[in-house]
Protein backbone atom coordinates (compact mmCIF):
# COMPACT_ATOMS: atom_id res chain seq x y z
CA UNK A 1 0.00 0.00 0.00
CA UNK A 2 2.59 2.73 1.19
CA UNK A 3 4.59 2.04 -2.25
CA UNK A 4 1.66 2.76 -4.43
CA UNK A 5 1.09 5.79 -2.17
CA UNK A 6 4.32 6.76 -3.25
CA UNK A 7 3.78 6.51 -7.04
CA UNK A 8 0.34 8.56 -6.96
CA UNK A 9 2.35 11.40 -5.28
CA UNK A 10 5.05 11.34 -7.71
CA UNK A 11 2.45 10.89 -10.54
CA UNK A 12 0.79 13.95 -9.11
CA UNK A 13 4.10 15.97 -8.72
CA UNK A 14 5.08 15.59 -12.24
CA UNK A 15 1.65 16.29 -13.37
CA UNK A 16 2.47 19.71 -11.19
CA UNK A 17 5.62 20.25 -12.48
CA UNK A 18 4.66 19.72 -16.58
CA UNK A 19 1.84 22.31 -15.67
CA UNK A 20 4.03 24.47 -14.00
CA UNK A 21 6.67 24.14 -16.97
CA UNK A 22 3.65 24.72 -19.43
CA UNK A 23 2.78 27.65 -17.80
CA UNK A 24 6.55 29.32 -17.96
CA UNK A 25 6.61 28.49 -21.49
CA UNK A 26 3.27 30.19 -22.22
CA UNK A 27 4.16 33.24 -20.83
CA UNK A 28 7.85 32.83 -22.00
CA UNK A 29 9.74 35.32 -19.92
CA UNK A 30 12.82 35.08 -17.39
CA UNK A 31 11.00 35.73 -14.28
CA UNK A 32 8.71 32.60 -15.43
CA UNK A 33 11.05 29.86 -15.73
CA UNK A 34 12.97 31.25 -12.71
CA UNK A 35 9.89 30.91 -10.68
CA UNK A 36 9.50 27.36 -12.13
CA UNK A 37 12.80 26.54 -11.28
CA UNK A 38 12.59 27.56 -7.68
CA UNK A 39 9.47 25.28 -7.11
CA UNK A 40 10.85 22.50 -9.11
CA UNK A 41 14.68 22.83 -8.96
CA UNK A 42 15.53 19.20 -9.52
CA UNK A 43 12.88 18.18 -11.80
CA UNK A 44 13.71 16.62 -15.10
CA UNK A 45 12.17 20.25 -17.13
CA UNK A 46 14.53 22.20 -14.78
CA UNK A 47 17.84 21.39 -17.34
CA UNK A 48 15.49 22.97 -20.36
CA UNK A 49 14.07 26.01 -18.11
CA UNK A 50 17.53 27.19 -17.32
CA UNK A 51 18.32 26.96 -21.42
CA UNK A 52 15.53 28.90 -22.05
CA UNK A 53 16.36 31.29 -19.42
CA UNK A 54 20.19 31.48 -21.10
CA UNK A 55 18.57 32.07 -24.19
CA UNK A 56 16.02 35.19 -23.18
CA UNK A 57 18.70 36.80 -20.79
CA UNK A 58 21.36 36.30 -24.13
CA UNK A 59 18.45 37.91 -26.15
CA UNK A 60 17.89 40.85 -23.56
CA UNK A 61 22.06 41.49 -23.84
CA UNK A 62 21.83 42.02 -27.35
CA UNK A 63 19.38 44.29 -27.11
CA UNK A 64 20.81 46.21 -25.00
CA UNK A 65 24.17 45.87 -26.70
CA UNK A 66 26.15 47.34 -24.00
CA UNK A 67 29.52 46.16 -22.13
CA UNK A 68 27.48 45.92 -19.00
CA UNK A 69 24.97 44.16 -20.14
CA UNK A 70 27.58 41.29 -22.13
CA UNK A 71 29.39 41.15 -18.54
CA UNK A 72 26.67 40.24 -16.47
CA UNK A 73 25.52 37.62 -18.74
CA UNK A 74 28.85 36.17 -18.95
CA UNK A 75 28.89 36.35 -14.94
CA UNK A 76 25.78 34.81 -14.94
CA UNK A 77 26.12 31.92 -16.83
CA UNK A 78 30.08 31.17 -18.06
CA UNK A 79 29.04 27.98 -19.32
CA UNK A 80 26.10 29.09 -21.56
CA UNK A 81 26.23 28.22 -24.82
CA UNK A 82 25.62 31.57 -26.13
CA UNK A 83 28.92 32.40 -23.70
CA UNK A 84 30.96 32.60 -26.72
CA UNK A 85 29.19 34.85 -29.00
CA UNK A 86 28.77 36.94 -26.25
CA UNK A 87 32.67 37.21 -25.27
CA UNK A 88 32.73 37.99 -29.12
CA UNK A 89 30.21 40.78 -28.89
CA UNK A 90 31.89 42.12 -25.50
CA UNK A 91 35.00 42.28 -27.33
CA UNK A 92 33.55 43.66 -30.43
CA UNK A 93 32.35 46.61 -28.07
CA UNK A 94 35.38 47.05 -26.00
CA UNK A 95 37.52 47.31 -29.41
CA UNK A 96 35.53 49.94 -31.03
CA UNK A 97 35.50 51.91 -27.56
CA UNK A 98 39.52 51.75 -27.70
CA UNK A 99 40.06 53.43 -31.18
CA UNK A 100 37.38 55.65 -30.40
CA UNK A 101 39.39 56.78 -27.69
CA UNK A 102 42.53 56.21 -29.59
CA UNK A 103 44.96 55.81 -26.65
CA UNK A 104 47.94 54.32 -25.85
CA UNK A 105 45.86 53.68 -22.36
CA UNK A 106 42.93 52.11 -24.00
CA UNK A 107 44.50 50.15 -25.86
CA UNK A 108 46.81 48.39 -23.69
CA UNK A 109 43.27 48.12 -21.06
CA UNK A 110 41.81 45.91 -23.89
CA UNK A 111 44.50 43.58 -24.48
CA UNK A 112 44.72 43.04 -20.87
CA UNK A 113 41.13 42.36 -20.65
CA UNK A 114 40.93 39.92 -23.88
CA UNK A 115 44.51 38.88 -24.59
CA UNK A 116 43.19 36.40 -26.45
CA UNK A 117 40.84 38.01 -28.23
CA UNK A 118 39.96 37.80 -32.00
CA UNK A 119 41.47 41.13 -32.62
CA UNK A 120 44.50 40.84 -30.73
CA UNK A 121 46.89 41.38 -33.48
CA UNK A 122 45.44 44.79 -34.50
CA UNK A 123 44.80 45.66 -30.97
CA UNK A 124 48.48 45.45 -30.75
CA UNK A 125 49.36 47.12 -33.96
CA UNK A 126 47.12 49.88 -33.04
CA UNK A 127 48.97 50.20 -29.33
CA UNK A 128 52.21 50.38 -31.15
CA UNK A 129 50.76 53.16 -33.62
CA UNK A 130 49.28 55.20 -30.29
CA UNK A 131 52.69 54.82 -28.28
CA UNK A 132 54.46 56.04 -31.73
CA UNK A 133 51.84 59.23 -31.58
CA UNK A 134 51.88 59.76 -27.85
CA UNK A 135 55.32 59.71 -27.65
CA UNK A 136 56.25 61.97 -30.36
CA UNK A 137 54.31 64.70 -28.62
CA UNK A 138 54.41 64.07 -24.92
CA UNK A 139 56.26 66.60 -22.84
CA UNK A 140 55.93 64.51 -19.50
CA UNK A 141 59.76 63.32 -18.50
CA UNK A 142 57.98 60.24 -16.59
CA UNK A 143 56.08 59.01 -19.46
CA UNK A 144 58.89 58.58 -21.84
CA UNK A 145 60.84 56.73 -18.88
CA UNK A 146 58.39 54.76 -17.99
CA UNK A 147 58.36 53.78 -21.87
CA UNK A 148 62.21 52.91 -21.83
CA UNK A 149 61.75 50.94 -18.83
CA UNK A 150 59.42 48.70 -20.29
CA UNK A 151 60.10 48.65 -24.04
CA UNK A 152 63.42 46.96 -23.85
CA UNK A 153 65.56 47.34 -27.30
CA UNK A 154 62.99 48.68 -29.20
CA UNK A 155 63.47 50.97 -32.01
CA UNK A 156 62.23 53.41 -31.05
CA UNK A 157 64.84 53.96 -27.92
CA UNK A 158 67.08 56.27 -29.30
CA UNK A 159 64.02 58.50 -30.03
CA UNK A 160 62.58 58.52 -26.96
CA UNK A 161 66.44 59.19 -25.04
CA UNK A 162 67.02 62.04 -27.30
CA UNK A 163 63.65 63.49 -26.19
CA UNK A 164 63.65 62.69 -22.75
CA UNK A 165 66.63 64.66 -22.62
CA UNK A 166 65.70 67.91 -24.25
CA UNK A 167 62.53 67.81 -21.77
CA UNK A 168 64.26 66.63 -18.60
CA UNK A 169 66.48 69.79 -19.79
CA UNK A 170 63.77 72.13 -20.66
CA UNK A 171 62.50 71.12 -17.10
CA UNK A 172 65.67 71.91 -14.99
CA UNK A 173 66.48 75.00 -17.02
CA UNK A 174 62.88 76.46 -15.71
CA UNK A 175 63.42 75.53 -12.39
CA UNK A 176 66.59 75.89 -11.13
CA UNK A 177 69.33 74.74 -8.93
CA UNK A 178 68.02 71.06 -8.11
CA UNK A 179 66.69 70.31 -11.21
CA UNK A 180 69.76 71.17 -12.72
CA UNK A 181 71.92 68.69 -10.37
CA UNK A 182 69.11 65.73 -10.98
CA UNK A 183 69.40 66.02 -14.81
CA UNK A 184 73.55 65.71 -14.48
CA UNK A 185 73.01 62.97 -12.38
CA UNK A 186 70.58 61.06 -14.03
CA UNK A 187 71.49 62.09 -18.07
CA UNK A 188 75.41 61.08 -17.31
CA UNK A 189 74.92 61.19 -21.16
CA UNK A 190 72.72 63.85 -22.09
CA UNK A 191 73.27 66.51 -24.84
CA UNK A 192 72.62 69.40 -22.26
CA UNK A 193 75.11 68.43 -19.73
CA UNK A 194 77.69 71.28 -20.34
CA UNK A 195 74.70 74.09 -20.84
CA UNK A 196 73.64 72.89 -17.19
CA UNK A 197 77.10 73.18 -15.53
CA UNK A 198 77.38 76.65 -17.03
CA UNK A 199 73.81 77.36 -15.42
CA UNK A 200 75.63 76.52 -12.08
CA UNK A 201 78.24 78.13 -12.34
CA UNK A 202 76.12 81.29 -13.44
CA UNK A 203 73.64 80.48 -9.90
CA UNK A 204 77.19 80.42 -8.21
CA UNK A 205 78.81 83.26 -8.83
CA UNK A 206 75.43 85.32 -8.60
CA UNK A 207 76.25 84.37 -4.99
CA UNK A 208 79.14 85.66 -4.62
CA UNK A 209 77.94 88.57 -6.51
CA UNK A 210 75.23 89.49 -4.07
CA UNK A 211 77.10 88.41 -1.48
CA UNK A 212 80.02 91.30 -2.65
CA UNK A 213 82.92 88.49 -3.06
CA UNK A 214 83.26 90.77 -6.43
CA UNK A 215 86.99 89.55 -6.60
CA UNK A 216 86.03 86.21 -6.10
CA UNK A 217 83.10 86.17 -8.49
CA UNK A 218 85.76 87.59 -11.00
CA UNK A 219 88.08 85.28 -10.66
CA UNK A 220 85.83 82.27 -10.55
CA UNK A 221 84.31 83.20 -14.31
CA UNK A 222 88.06 84.08 -15.67
CA UNK A 223 89.01 80.75 -13.99
CA UNK A 224 86.76 78.59 -15.15
CA UNK A 225 86.39 76.51 -18.63
CA UNK A 226 82.76 77.52 -18.89
CA UNK A 227 83.36 81.17 -17.96
CA UNK A 228 82.77 82.91 -21.50
CA UNK A 229 79.89 81.32 -21.66
CA UNK A 230 78.16 83.87 -18.87
CA UNK A 231 77.69 86.56 -21.96
CA UNK A 232 75.85 89.41 -19.57
CA UNK A 233 79.05 88.83 -16.21
CA UNK A 234 80.53 92.25 -17.36
CA UNK A 235 76.91 93.90 -16.76
CA UNK A 236 76.18 92.16 -13.43
CA UNK A 237 79.83 92.73 -12.40
CA UNK A 238 79.34 96.45 -12.79
CA UNK A 239 75.90 96.23 -11.08
CA UNK A 240 77.50 94.71 -8.34
CA UNK A 241 80.74 97.53 -7.97
CA UNK A 242 78.08 100.55 -7.84
CA UNK A 243 76.30 98.58 -5.33
CA UNK A 244 79.62 98.31 -3.28
CA UNK A 245 80.27 101.81 -3.90
CA UNK A 246 77.09 102.95 -2.45
CA UNK A 247 77.21 101.03 0.76
CA UNK A 248 81.19 101.98 1.10
CA UNK A 249 80.24 105.68 1.15
CA UNK A 250 81.66 108.37 3.56
CA UNK A 251 77.81 109.44 3.94
CA UNK A 252 77.05 108.40 7.48
CA UNK A 253 73.71 108.42 6.71
CA UNK A 254 74.45 105.74 3.90
CA UNK A 255 76.43 103.65 5.93
CA UNK A 256 73.48 104.02 8.65
CA UNK A 257 71.57 102.08 6.21
CA UNK A 258 73.21 98.86 5.90
CA UNK A 259 73.48 96.46 7.81
CA UNK A 260 76.71 95.30 7.85
CA UNK A 261 77.97 99.27 9.60
CA UNK A 262 76.83 97.30 12.58
CA UNK A 263 77.96 93.65 12.14
CA UNK A 264 81.49 92.15 12.97
CA UNK A 265 83.33 90.90 9.56
CA UNK A 266 82.82 87.52 9.00
CA UNK A 267 86.11 86.49 9.62
CA UNK A 268 86.25 87.48 13.34
CA UNK A 269 82.69 85.73 13.81
CA UNK A 270 84.26 82.78 12.41
CA UNK A 271 86.89 82.71 14.85
CA UNK A 272 84.53 83.65 17.73
CA UNK A 273 82.35 80.39 16.94
CA UNK A 274 85.91 78.41 18.01
CA UNK A 275 85.83 80.81 21.08
CA UNK A 276 85.94 78.78 24.69
CA UNK A 277 83.22 80.27 26.01
CA UNK A 278 79.75 78.65 24.55
CA UNK A 279 77.82 82.05 25.05
CA UNK A 280 80.54 83.43 23.06
CA UNK A 281 79.79 80.68 20.08
CA UNK A 282 75.63 80.98 20.57
CA UNK A 283 76.20 85.23 20.37
CA UNK A 284 78.56 84.96 17.04
CA UNK A 285 76.17 82.11 15.69
CA UNK A 286 73.00 84.85 16.18
CA UNK A 287 74.98 87.68 14.79
CA UNK A 288 76.24 85.62 12.05
CA UNK A 289 72.98 85.05 10.34
CA UNK A 290 73.08 89.05 9.97
CA UNK A 291 75.57 88.74 7.14
CA UNK A 292 73.60 88.11 3.99
CA UNK A 293 76.54 85.99 2.27
CA UNK A 294 76.72 82.66 0.78
CA UNK A 295 80.12 82.88 3.08
CA UNK A 296 78.08 82.52 6.21
CA UNK A 297 76.55 79.37 5.54
CA UNK A 298 79.02 76.67 6.00
CA UNK A 299 80.59 77.79 9.67
CA UNK A 300 76.62 78.08 10.75
CA UNK A 301 76.00 74.73 8.86
CA UNK A 302 79.25 73.48 10.61
CA UNK A 303 78.40 74.43 14.15
CA UNK A 304 75.04 73.37 13.72
CA UNK A 305 76.22 69.43 12.89
CA UNK A 306 78.88 69.76 15.70
CA UNK A 307 78.57 72.02 18.65
CA UNK A 308 77.63 70.59 21.90
CA UNK A 309 75.88 73.11 23.46
CA UNK A 310 72.02 73.09 22.26
CA UNK A 311 71.66 76.81 22.08
CA UNK A 312 74.65 76.96 19.50
CA UNK A 313 73.15 74.65 17.31
CA UNK A 314 69.50 76.56 17.87
CA UNK A 315 71.22 80.16 16.82
CA UNK A 316 72.92 78.33 14.21
CA UNK A 317 70.14 76.95 12.47
CA UNK A 318 67.60 79.70 12.99
CA UNK A 319 70.51 82.02 11.21
CA UNK A 320 70.39 79.60 8.32
CA UNK A 321 67.16 80.49 7.83
CA UNK A 322 67.69 84.05 7.79
CA UNK A 323 70.51 84.02 5.60
CA UNK A 324 68.43 81.63 3.35
CA UNK A 325 65.52 84.10 3.23
CA UNK A 326 67.57 87.01 2.53
CA UNK A 327 69.61 85.23 0.06
CA UNK A 328 67.98 85.66 -4.13
CA UNK A 329 65.66 82.54 -4.03
CA UNK A 330 67.59 81.14 -7.06
CA UNK A 331 71.29 81.42 -5.15
CA UNK A 332 69.72 79.97 -1.86
CA UNK A 333 68.38 77.11 -3.71
CA UNK A 334 71.72 76.72 -5.27
CA UNK A 335 73.35 76.99 -1.65
CA UNK A 336 71.12 74.21 -0.52
CA UNK A 337 71.03 71.79 -3.98
CA UNK A 338 74.44 71.77 -4.23
CA UNK A 339 75.10 70.55 -0.64
CA UNK A 340 72.51 68.16 -0.37
CA UNK A 341 73.81 66.72 -3.90
CA UNK A 342 77.34 66.32 -1.72
CA UNK A 343 75.68 65.02 1.75
CA UNK A 344 73.39 62.50 -0.56
CA UNK A 345 76.58 61.06 -1.32
CA UNK A 346 78.14 60.28 1.57
CA UNK A 347 74.98 59.54 4.02
CA UNK A 348 75.32 56.92 6.44
CA UNK A 349 75.65 58.92 9.64
CA UNK A 350 73.27 60.37 11.83
CA UNK A 351 74.94 63.67 11.88
CA UNK A 352 74.71 63.76 8.06
CA UNK A 353 70.93 62.97 7.78
CA UNK A 354 70.56 65.98 10.33
CA UNK A 355 72.06 68.12 8.16
CA UNK A 356 69.84 67.14 5.63
CA UNK A 357 66.60 67.49 7.47
CA UNK A 358 67.95 71.09 8.59
CA UNK A 359 68.66 72.17 4.62
CA UNK A 360 65.48 70.18 3.54
CA UNK A 361 63.31 71.96 6.39
CA UNK A 362 64.60 75.32 5.81
CA UNK A 363 64.07 75.77 2.31
CA UNK A 364 60.20 74.54 3.33
CA UNK A 365 60.68 70.65 2.25
CA UNK A 366 58.87 69.51 5.86
CA UNK A 367 57.56 66.10 4.16
CA UNK A 368 60.87 65.01 3.32
CA UNK A 369 62.88 66.91 5.86
CA UNK A 370 60.78 64.80 8.49
CA UNK A 371 61.91 61.69 7.02
CA UNK A 372 65.73 62.59 7.81
CA UNK A 373 64.84 63.54 11.02
CA UNK A 374 63.64 60.11 11.55
CA UNK A 375 66.70 58.87 10.63
CA UNK A 376 68.91 61.07 12.76
CA UNK A 377 66.54 60.93 16.02
CA UNK A 378 67.51 58.71 18.82
CA UNK A 379 65.06 57.88 21.21
CA UNK A 380 67.66 56.96 24.01
CA UNK A 381 69.21 60.23 23.13
CA UNK A 382 67.15 62.70 21.94
CA UNK A 383 68.31 65.83 20.41
CA UNK A 384 66.39 69.02 22.01
CA UNK A 385 66.82 71.12 18.93
CA UNK A 386 65.22 68.36 16.54
CA UNK A 387 62.34 68.60 19.66
CA UNK A 388 61.96 72.22 19.56
CA UNK A 389 61.99 72.07 15.57
CA UNK A 390 59.28 69.37 15.73
CA UNK A 391 57.22 71.47 18.26
CA UNK A 392 57.15 74.68 16.15
CA UNK A 393 56.62 72.80 12.51
CA UNK A 394 53.13 71.06 14.62
CA UNK A 395 52.55 74.80 15.84
CA UNK A 396 52.36 75.77 12.46
CA UNK A 397 50.25 73.07 11.16
CA UNK A 398 48.09 73.63 13.90
CA UNK A 399 48.62 70.43 15.28
CA UNK A 400 48.30 71.61 19.47
CA UNK A 401 48.28 67.97 20.91
CA UNK A 402 51.56 66.78 18.64
CA UNK A 403 53.12 69.99 19.58
CA UNK A 404 52.26 69.28 23.20
CA UNK A 405 53.69 65.78 22.79
CA UNK A 406 57.27 66.80 21.63
CA UNK A 407 57.13 69.91 24.05
CA UNK A 408 56.77 67.08 27.01
CA UNK A 409 59.97 65.09 25.36
CA UNK A 410 61.92 68.10 25.17
CA UNK A 411 60.99 69.22 29.24
CA UNK A 412 62.17 65.58 29.82
CA UNK A 413 65.35 66.16 27.99
CA UNK A 414 65.98 69.63 30.17
CA UNK A 415 65.13 68.18 33.54
CA UNK A 416 67.70 65.17 32.52
CA UNK A 417 70.19 67.71 32.16
CA UNK A 418 69.47 69.79 35.16
CA UNK A 419 69.33 66.51 37.03
CA UNK A 420 72.87 65.16 35.98
CA UNK A 421 75.07 68.32 35.12
CA UNK A 422 77.89 68.45 38.40
CA UNK A 423 77.33 71.69 39.95
CA UNK A 424 80.40 71.83 42.79
CA UNK A 425 82.28 74.27 43.80
CA UNK A 426 85.38 71.82 44.27
CA UNK A 427 87.36 72.96 41.59
CA UNK A 428 85.29 75.46 40.25
CA UNK A 429 82.81 75.29 38.21
CA UNK A 430 83.28 74.25 34.64
CA UNK A 431 81.92 77.11 32.13
CA UNK A 432 80.18 74.27 29.90
CA UNK A 433 78.24 72.97 32.89
CA UNK A 434 76.80 76.64 33.56
CA UNK A 435 75.77 76.77 29.79
CA UNK A 436 74.77 73.37 29.72
CA UNK A 437 72.50 74.09 32.15
CA UNK A 438 71.15 77.67 30.73
CA UNK A 439 70.31 75.56 27.31
CA UNK A 440 68.52 73.27 29.31
CA UNK A 441 66.38 76.47 31.57
CA UNK A 442 66.11 77.69 27.99
CA UNK A 443 63.94 75.05 26.38
CA UNK A 444 62.37 74.45 29.54
CA UNK A 445 60.57 77.57 29.55
CA UNK A 446 59.91 76.90 25.86
CA UNK A 447 58.04 73.65 26.48
CA UNK A 448 56.22 75.07 29.09
CA UNK A 449 55.25 77.89 26.97
CA UNK A 450 54.48 75.44 24.06
CA UNK A 451 51.91 73.06 26.51
CA UNK A 452 50.54 76.37 27.61
CA UNK A 453 49.41 77.10 24.46
CA UNK A 454 48.09 73.72 23.71
CA UNK A 455 45.91 74.00 26.35
CA UNK A 456 44.11 76.86 25.65
CA UNK A 457 42.91 74.98 22.11
CA UNK A 458 40.40 72.60 21.77
CA UNK A 459 42.56 69.47 21.44
CA UNK A 460 42.26 65.49 22.35
CA UNK A 461 43.18 64.15 25.85
CA UNK A 462 43.19 67.21 27.78
CA UNK A 463 43.56 65.49 31.02
CA UNK A 464 47.35 64.18 29.14
CA UNK A 465 48.11 68.00 28.58
CA UNK A 466 47.76 68.69 32.32
CA UNK A 467 50.11 66.05 33.28
CA UNK A 468 52.86 67.31 30.05
CA UNK A 469 52.16 70.92 32.08
CA UNK A 470 53.11 69.49 35.27
CA UNK A 471 56.29 67.64 33.74
CA UNK A 472 57.75 70.85 32.45
CA UNK A 473 56.85 73.07 35.42
CA UNK A 474 59.30 71.01 37.17
CA UNK A 475 61.88 71.27 34.23
CA UNK A 476 62.05 74.75 34.97
CA UNK A 477 62.24 74.89 38.36
CA UNK A 478 64.64 72.52 38.79
CA UNK A 479 66.88 73.48 35.93
CA UNK A 480 66.24 77.26 36.66
CA UNK A 481 67.42 76.27 40.09
CA UNK A 482 70.67 74.62 38.78
CA UNK A 483 71.42 77.12 36.78
CA UNK A 484 71.30 79.47 39.55
CA UNK A 485 73.67 77.44 41.53
CA UNK A 486 75.80 77.23 38.66
CA UNK A 487 76.32 81.29 38.14
CA UNK A 488 76.61 81.56 41.79
CA UNK A 489 79.45 80.05 42.14
CA UNK A 490 81.02 81.67 38.64
CA UNK A 491 80.19 85.24 40.18
CA UNK A 492 82.15 84.23 42.93
CA UNK A 493 85.21 83.11 41.17
CA UNK A 494 84.89 86.33 38.59
CA UNK A 495 82.09 88.93 39.38
CA UNK A 496 82.49 90.20 35.97
CA UNK A 497 81.12 87.10 34.49
CA UNK A 498 78.22 86.91 32.03
CA UNK A 499 75.23 85.15 32.73
CA UNK A 500 73.19 82.89 30.92
CA UNK A 501 70.85 86.35 30.39
CA UNK A 502 73.23 88.49 28.81
CA UNK A 503 71.53 89.47 26.11
CA UNK A 504 74.26 92.20 24.56
CA UNK A 505 74.34 90.64 21.04
CA UNK A 506 70.75 90.59 20.95
CA UNK A 507 70.01 94.11 22.10
CA UNK A 508 73.05 95.53 19.65
CA UNK A 509 71.12 93.87 16.50
CA UNK A 510 67.82 94.88 17.63
CA UNK A 511 68.96 98.65 18.03
CA UNK A 512 70.48 98.27 14.57
CA UNK A 513 67.59 97.55 12.62
CA UNK A 514 65.58 100.74 14.41
CA UNK A 515 68.68 102.62 13.12
CA UNK A 516 68.42 101.20 9.53
CA UNK A 517 64.86 102.20 9.72
CA UNK A 518 65.47 105.54 10.41
CA UNK A 519 68.00 106.17 8.25
CA UNK A 520 66.10 104.72 4.84
CA UNK A 521 63.81 107.29 6.37
CA UNK A 522 65.70 110.01 5.95
CA UNK A 523 67.93 108.73 2.99
CA UNK A 524 65.01 110.17 0.27
CA UNK A 525 65.46 114.21 1.56
CA UNK A 526 69.56 114.17 2.26
CA UNK A 527 71.07 111.44 0.25
CA UNK A 528 68.73 112.01 -2.68
CA UNK A 529 71.22 110.24 -5.69
CA UNK A 530 72.37 107.21 -3.22
CA UNK A 531 68.86 106.76 -1.83
CA UNK A 532 67.28 104.49 -4.79
CA UNK A 533 70.59 102.25 -4.95
CA UNK A 534 70.31 101.90 -0.58
CA UNK A 535 66.57 101.53 -0.72
CA UNK A 536 66.99 98.82 -3.08
CA UNK A 537 69.94 96.97 -1.34
CA UNK A 538 67.96 97.29 1.58
CA UNK A 539 64.84 95.77 0.11
CA UNK A 540 66.54 92.96 -1.50
CA UNK A 541 69.30 92.07 1.03
CA UNK A 542 68.87 93.31 4.21
CA UNK A 543 68.36 90.46 7.11
CA UNK A 544 65.23 91.83 8.99
CA UNK A 545 61.64 91.60 7.27
CA UNK A 546 60.97 94.70 8.58
CA UNK A 547 63.73 96.92 7.05
CA UNK A 548 62.91 94.87 3.58
CA UNK A 549 59.10 95.85 3.72
CA UNK A 550 60.15 99.35 5.03
CA UNK A 551 62.33 99.83 1.91
CA UNK A 552 60.19 98.43 -0.22
CA UNK A 553 57.13 100.28 0.84
CA UNK A 554 59.68 103.83 0.36
CA UNK A 555 60.62 102.62 -2.94
CA UNK A 556 57.17 102.34 -4.30
CA UNK A 557 55.94 105.47 -2.61
CA UNK A 558 59.01 107.26 -4.74
CA UNK A 559 58.11 105.60 -8.08
CA UNK A 560 54.09 106.63 -7.57
CA UNK A 561 55.61 110.21 -7.25
CA UNK A 562 57.48 109.87 -10.15
CA UNK A 563 61.02 110.82 -7.92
Amino acid sequence: MPRILGLAVLLFLTGCASRAYQRAKDTDTVEAYREFLREYPKDELAEAAEARVEELEFAQAQQLHTVLAYKRFLEAHPEAAQARAAQALLEGLRFNAAQEAGTAAAWRQFLAEHPDGAQREEARRLLAEAEQKELSTSEDPKRLSAFLREVGDDPRRQEVEARLDEQAFAQARASGATKLLAYLRDFPAGQHREEAKARLLDLEVEGLLVSGLLEEAEARVKAHPLGPRLKDFPERLARARAAREALSSSEPLARAAHVGHYLRGLGDLQQALGATDPLDRWQAAEELGQHVSVRALEPLLNAFRTARNPLIRLYALESLQSVLRALPRAVAEYEVAVRLESLRARAGSAEVYLTIAALLDLTGQLELAATEYQRSFDAGNPDPVVLRRWVRIRQERRQPFSAAVAARQLALWAHGVAREEVVSSEGGVPLASARQLCAAAENARFAAGAIARARQEATEFPEDLGSFERVAADAVKLSEARLADAELLLREQNPNARLCGNQQVRERLGSAVKERMAALEAVGAKLPKLAPRLLELARDRDPSPEVRAAAAARLAASSARGD
